[in-house]
């Protein structure tokens, strides 16, 4: 299934005024790694890209309030959240910041172009304005009742109830998100982008090639979008942190967060492209190239609607996404994550509280991955999975096989002989593993990929436990044909399990005296662990975790206030 031999891989940009969470790698992060490591065991060449995302008003706001300059704020969790992904092993190839001198050279260029060529109009128009803070309030510090679901809280841009897409003025009963003052109107001006312009494009790109191929959520999405017929949308804004508009006259206006943004997956890779001295262009203008985009639920209107019309209005051969993945949301202890409220579990401090424990996470937040709808991530469940499945699962097989090869053959891979014909059943079956995996993996199934892999540690248990090698009345050519069968499937486990537990992969790996292989060559494992092949040294994989650990985190939230 795979569609080119060449991908560019993108994943949201995070907003570096506040921590990621394991929401954010259930939704985005993870599922892109898990994607990127498979294309590259299957050779493809592919470009895995990210930064964070440093304009916008939350970010000025904040700063405001802690008495700190914007550039303060970035800094710091641009670099907590860059050294989380790095500590969990979300593997990029570039991840960059749109405060860098390049995004901001490209997205100028972007609105430049726009600008000349007249494809961007001015209009004066009035918005809203917060008499108390002295400012005009961006779409998302406005809320009130959606005027479709009727709901409290919806936003000026989305209403998160119903998702379908406002203006600020479509609000009823508007307030100040930042003061709670009611705002009033004021004339400003701003440059629009002419959306309804592109409704033809995007109806034909969107609802007709791509009516089967995306996610439903998606698709069903940008479908309410264009139902409702598509508005000019202004793309500058009232504020001193961002990308200046390259205009004379237009001191104190800056780009949209949400135009500029999304440029940075164009500027990370062409900084990512200047340090490897190649060209980027055919990662973005290559008809052959594959654009794969990991996005939030949040984000799927501006990757689905705005990016992909700034790429076809410049008119410069940008490719458009091939698939947008989103997922659902993913719930703590059947709560909606809040980081207001710090309803969330830190993946800074989990790092901290779980020390060389990150796959424990990832298998987890895989194996709960709100793919069809919202899942949720409980303390308990964590525990369970980890100790019933980890270790006593994929743990103890192969901890089990490891410790008898040791002891019955000095840690040498054995010389089999005379399989029975559950042996053969054994060995033919664990070749349709990779590429069963593989096929659900490309499917972007990556929850049910990674129960088939549990399945094959599942299959090594089970065939350890029926054939009993510890047995002392074993014949001594039999226990040699079981540990070899048995160390196969160790094998596979080892090649396998890297997409989805890259730290473990690289120990179990080690200790097999085994380099990664190719997706396509891991059915023909027995040629890489071949008898009389010497094992390395073997420690356990993975940690029980005890009821004292999940009492402090459980303790933990409890000191959140309720709500």
């Amino acid at each position: 299934m795979i569609k080119s031999n060449k991908y560019t891989v993108t994943a949201a940009l995070p907003y570096a005024n506040g921590p990621i969470h394991i929401g954010h790698l259930a939704g985005v992060y993870l599922p892109a790694d898990v994607f990127v490591r498979f294309l590259r065991r299957k050779n493809v060449d592919v470009v895995f890209i990210c930064g964070s995302d440093e304009h916008g008003v939350p970010i000025a706001i904040q700063a405001k309030k802690e008495n700190k300059e914007p550039e303060e704020i970035v800094n710091k969790y641009h670099y907590m959240i860059k050294n989380c992904f790095i500590n969990f092993g979300i593997q990029f190839d570039n991840y960059s910041r749109t405060s860098t001198k390049i995004h901001y050279e490209i997205s100028t260029s972007f609105f430049q172009r726009f600008y000349e060529e007249k494809k961007i109009f001015e209009k004066e128009s009035k918005q809203y304005f917060d008499e108390k803070e002295k400012q005009f309030l961006a779409d998302r510090y406005i809320c009130g009742i959606c005027p479709y679901c009727k709901k409290n809280d919806a936003y000026g841009d989305q209403c998160e109830n119903c998702g379908n897409f406002l203006n600020p003025e479509d609000l009823i009963h508007p307030k100040s998100t930042i003061s709670g003052s009611i705002p009033i109107f004021e004339k400003t001006k701003h440059w629009y982008f002419p959306l309804n312009e592109y409704q033809e494009f995007l109806e034909k790109w969107i609802l007709i090639q791509h009516k089967k191929d995306w996610k439903v959520n998606v698709y069903g999405q940008a479908k309410s979008w264009l139902n409702q017929g598509l508005k000019p949308r202004p793309i500058t804004r009232d504020l001193n942190w961002g990308i200046p508009i390259p205009i004379d006259g237009y001191k104190g206006k800056v780009m949209y967060v949400w135009f500029e943004a999304p440029i940075g997956y164009i500027s990370s890779t062409i900084e990512w492209s200047k340090r490897k001295k190649i060209d980027w262009k055919p990662y973005w203008k290559d008809e052959n190239t594959k654009l794969i985009q990991f996005i939030g639920k949040d984000n799927i209107v501006f990757h689905c609607i705005i990016f992909p019309v700034i790429l076809k209005a410049y008119n410069s051969g940008y490719i458009l996404p091939d698939q947008i993945f989103a997922n659902e949301f993913l719930n703590l202890e059947n709560k909606k994550i809040s980081t207001s409220k710090n309803w969330a579990v830190w993946v800074h401090e989990y790092l901290e509280d779980f020390p060389n424990q990150q796959d424990a996470l990832r298998y987890i937040l895989i194996a709960n991955m709100p793919d069809k709808k919202d899942n949720n991530f409980n303390w308990k469940d964590f525990q369970r999975r980890n100790n019933n499945e980890l270790v006593s699962i994929l743990g103890n097989f192969i901890n089990r096989t490891m410790t008898l090869v040791k002891k019955y053959n000095h840690g040498i891979v054995p010389l089999p002989s005379n399989f029975t014909k559950k042996d053969e059943r054994i060995l033919e079956s664990i070749k349709n593993y990779p590429n069963n995996i593989g096929f659900l993996i490309e499917s972007y199934n990556f929850r049910e990929a990674l129960t088939l892999f549990m399945d094959l540690a599942r299959v090594g248990n089970k065939y350890l436990t029926e054939e009993e090698p510890w047995k002392e009345n074993k014949e001594k050519k039999r226990l040699d044909t079981i540990l070899y069968i048995s160390l196969q499937i160790v094998g596979i486990l080892a090649q396998l399990s890297e997409p989805f537990l890259p730290h473990t992969a690289n120990k179990l790996l080690d200790m097999l005296r085994l380099k990664p292989c190719f997706w396509s060559n891991i059915k023909n494992i027995e040629k890489m662990l071949t008898p009389g092949h010497l094992l390395g040294r073997f420690s356990l994989l993975f940690k029980v975790i005890t009821n004292e650990e999940i009492e402090k985190q459980l303790i933990k939230l409890g000191k959140v206030k309720k709500f």
